[in-house]
C-alpha cells in the first residue's frame, strides 16, 4: 500500500482551487457536473442496448458472484451454526428464531464436546450451575439439574393415560431420558427409539448417563433412521407413541407436520394415544393452534397439557397429546405404584390433571374455548 502524500491529484486539485478566482470556480464545477451527467447517460444507454449473449453474460456474472460469495461463506463456516460462537466470556448464549428478544444464559465450567454431526452442531459442557448441558443447533435439550421435569411428564401422562400400554415407540429422544421413565412400566413389553442422529446417543451414554441409562433396558430396540420412514414399515403396531423433538427448524421441522401426524395415527393400535413435544404457550400459539386444528380432523381427541422446566424458553413446555378410537388423556387410568412414585421427581396423578389446565389466554387461543 503506498503512503498518502502532498504530490496525490486531490492534494493538487485543492492547491489548484486555492489560487483560482470565484467565477472560474462556478465554471469548473458546472462543466463537471455536465460531463458527469452526459457520460452516465451514456452507459446507460450502452447498458440497455447490449446484445442479448452479452447482457446474459453480465447475469450470469452476477449470478456467480453472489454463488462465489456464498461458497465463500460455506468455506468459512463448513456446515452453519457454530455452537462455540454462543459461548461469550465463559457463558453460553442461547438465542434462537423462535423466541426473539430474549435469551438464556448458563455459565460454562468446561467445555466437553464438540462437533457436526450430520445433521446439526452438537456441544455438550458443564455447566456451573445445571449440570452437564447437550445443546443442539444452539438450543439447550437437556440439562441435568432439571431434565426430569420434561421426561417424566412426556412420558408418564401418555403411559399411565393408557389402561395396558405394552408396545411403545420413542421418535427423538436420543438423550434416553424418556427410555428411562417408560422403563419404569413393568408392564411394558417392547420400547422402540427411532434417533436419526446417532451422534446424540454417543454423546449422551458418555456425558448424560443418567439419562441413558435408558438404553440398558432390555427392551430397548434402537434404530438410527427416519422416525417416520419406520412408522410407514409398522402399521397399527404402538400403543403409545412418544415424540421427543427439538425445534421445529431442521431436520425437527417435519415433525409438526399433520403428515407426520398423519403417520403416527396409522402407527397406532386401537386405544393407542400420540405425545410430542408441544412447544411453549407464551411463545407459539401461533405454531400450536393450527397444528391442534388440523390434526383433529384426524384424532379422536386433542389435548395440550405442560410443564414447567427453568431453562426452557419462558420456563414452560407443552405436550400435544392424541388418541386414536378412545377419549382424552386428562385423567390417568392407572397410578405409580409406591415405590415408582418414590423415585419420581416431578410427575404425580395429581399434576397429571392439573397439566391440562390451561390459563384463560392459551386455552381461547389452543383449544378455542
Amino acid at each position: 500500500r503506498r503512503p498518502s502524500t502532498p504530490t496525490t491529484s486531490m492534494t493538487r486539485v485543492c492547491h489548484r482551487r486555492q489560487v483560482m478566482q470565484p467565477h472560474n470556480i462556478i465554471i469548473e464545477v458546472l462543466l463537471a457536473t455536465l460531463l458527469t451527467s452526459l457520460v452516465s447517460a451514456f452507459q446507460i444507454h450502452n447498458l440497455r442496448h447490449l446484445p442479448q449473449s452479452l447482457s446474459s453474460s453480465r447475469t450470469h456474472f452476477i449470478k456467480m458472484s453472489a454463488t462465489n460469495e456464498a461458497e465463500a461463506a460455506t468455506e468459512e463456516f463448513p456446515q452453519g451454526l457454530n455452537g462455540m460462537d454462543l459461548i461469550i466470556d465463559g457463558w453460553f448464549h442461547e438465542r434462537g428464531v423462535l423466541w426473539p428478544g430474549q435469551a438464556m444464559t448458563l455459565k460454562v465450567k468446561n467445555v466437553l464436546d464438540h462437533h457436526r454431526s450430520d445433521f446439526q452442531d452438537v456441544l455438550v459442557f458443564e455447566s456451573e450451575s445445571h449440570g452437564n448441558v447437550l445443546v443442539l443447533d444452539g438450543v439447550i435439550q437437556v440439562t441435568e439439574r432439571d431434565e426430569f421435569a420434561y421426561q417424566e411428564m412426556i412420558a408418564h401422562i401418555p403411559l399411565y393415560a393408557h389402561k395396558d400400554p405394552q408396545k411403545v415407540l420413542v421418535i427423538g429422544g436420543g438423550d434416553g431420558g424418556v427410555l428411562r421413565e417408560i422403563a419404569r412400566h413393568p408392564g411394558v413389553q417392547e420400547i422402540v427409539i427411532c434417533e436419526i442422529d446417532g451422534d446424540v446417543i454417543d454423546v449422551s451414554k458418555k456425558y448424560l448417563p443418567t439419562l441413558a441409562k435408558g438404553y440398558d433396558d432390555p427392551r430397548v430396540t434402537v434404530h438410527v433412521m427416519d422416525g417416520a420412514k419406520f412408522m410407514d414399515e409398522n402399521k397399527a403396531s404402538f400403543d403409545v407413541i412418544i415424540t421427543d423433538s427439538s425445534d421445529p427448524v431442521g431436520p425437527a421441522s417435519v415433525l409438526f407436520e399433520t403428515p407426520f401426524y398423519e403417520s403416527m395415527f396409522h402407527s397406532l393400535r386401537d386405544g393407542g394415544i400420540v405425545c410430542t413435544q408441544g412447544e411453549c404457550m407464551w411463545l407459539h400459539l401461533d405454531l400450536i393452534r393450527p397444528l391442534v386444528r388440523s390434526i383433529s380432523r384426524i384424532y379422536q381427541s386433542v389435548g395440550y397439557a405442560y410443564t414447567t422446566i427453568p431453562t426452557y424458553p419462558s420456563g414452560q413446555i407443552g405436550f400435544i397429546l392424541a388418541t386414536k378410537g378412545r377419549g382424552s388423556c386428562e385423567e390417568p387410568t392407572r397410578a405409580p405404584p409406591t415405590e415408582v412414585q418414590r423415585d419420581l421427581q416431578y410427575y404425580t396423578t395429581e399434576l397429571h390433571k392439573a397439566a391440562f389446565v390451561l390459563p384463560a389466554f392459551a386455552k381461547r387461543t389452543i383449544m378455542g374455548m
